[in-house]
Order: C-alpha cells, then structure tokens, then sequence
C-alpha cells in the first residue's frame, strides 16, 4: 500500500529554539536509542544547522558523554511533545526529508495506474490499447498488473504497440522477455515480420523491404 505523505505537510511544527519550520522526513525502522518503533511513518525534524541546539550541542554532548554528536529537535505527528534527537553528523536525516513535489508527482502517476489497471477489465472487448500500453511502460507500476497487460496484447492484435515497446527500457528482463514473446504472435498471426535493417513491417513474405528497398 503507497503511503500518501500529503496529510503530513498540512500542519508542519516549528522549532522553539531556531523559529524555522521543521522538516517532514521518513521515519527508520527502528528506535535508534532503545530499538522500538516510533509509532509514526514520518518524523519532524529540525535540519537547521544554524539551530542553537545543535550548535551548542556538540559541545554540551562531548562534556557530558566524551564524544562527538549534537541534538536535532523532534516533534511526532500529532503531538506536542518535545524530542530531542542524538546524532552523530549534520548530514543524519537530511537524506529522509520527504520531497512534497515528488510525493504530489508519485500520487499521481499512482491514480493513473489504478486507472488503467480497472481499464484493463474492458480492454480486450473494447479493443483498447491505451490502459495496457500505459502499465507495460509504466516502470513503477506493479509487476502483476505489467504482466496482466502483455497478456492481453495478442487478443486486443493491434501492432502499434510495437514500436513503443521496442523503444523502452526494461529495468526488468523478464517483463521485455514476455513483449517480445508476444509481439512475435501478433506479427505470426498478421503475417507480417519486421524489417532486420530498418524495423519497419513487412509482409512475411516479402523478398525485399518496401521501405529500406534492401533485400532479406
């Protein structure tokens, strides 16, 4: 299940010793001081280095326990609560910020995949190409959904898929393994095959490539 972040950037806290908006990041796994969870998915963090806390941190710290680390301010989701965060560089937490851009532009190609995952159920009638192009190539789409698509590339027999296909780059052999299976189909049951120099289609048959005029 995608985690929507949105709800997380409506009411962001901020710092009471630095006055800047606290930064929305994912939460790890695990508690870093007692190996619990936190109870949240995300965390506010101030990531200020400028922040009076983590400044004078480094030294308090190191008077106290003898090495180097400093305090990040940390709020939960929901909650009033002060937290103070140990940690050991300026860079700890800043590669969890959550990018509200990103999390808006994943949302909505995730709306787009569950569109064409319920096209999918009228596809072959409506001999529809549109939802089962948009998952072949949709890398971040789920593999179950990818793989219910290339299946239905032979029953909807429409060869302008193939173009796009060969175009596309699979970060996963076996799904391009699967699109080559199929448009190997579709041109046996079109009686066509495609052009070894130029990749146009061609009849099956043919001697020489209407396009490319080379012979085969």
């Amino acid at each position: 299940m995608q985690t929507d972040y949105r709800k997380y950037f409506e009411n962001i806290p901020i710092c009471p010793h630095c006055n800047q908006e606290l930064s929305c990041c994912e939460a790890p796994p695990f508690h870093i001081g007692d190996g619990l969870g936190w109870g949240a998915e995300v965390l506010y963090i101030c990531l200020n280095d400028d922040c009076s806390l983590f400044v004078n941190g480094w030294a308090q710290i190191e008077e106290q326990y003898g090495h180097s680390s400093s305090y990040r301010y940390m709020q939960l989701p929901n909650s009033k609560e002060a937290n103070l965060m140990m940690v050991g560089s300026e860079d700890a937490f800043k590669g969890s910020v959550i990018n509200l851009e990103q999390v808006e532009s994943q949302n909505v190609r995730f709306q787009m995949e569950k569109q064409a995952i319920a096209d999918l159920d009228s596809a072959i009638e409506r001999k529809n190409l549109e939802p089962v192009m948009h998952l072949i190539l949709d890398e971040a789409a789920a593999i179950v959904g990818r793989r219910r698509a290339i299946s239905m590339l032979v029953p909807i027999n429409d060869l302008s898929c193939i173009d796009a296909i060969r175009n596309h780059k699979f970060r996963d052999t076996s799904l391009e393994s699967e699109c080559n299976i199929a448009i190997g189909r579709l041109l046996k049951a079109n009686y066509k095959k495609e052009c070894p120099y130029c990749s146009e289609l061609i009849k099956s048959q043919a001697k020489t490539c209407m396009y490319c005029k080379k012979d085969l």
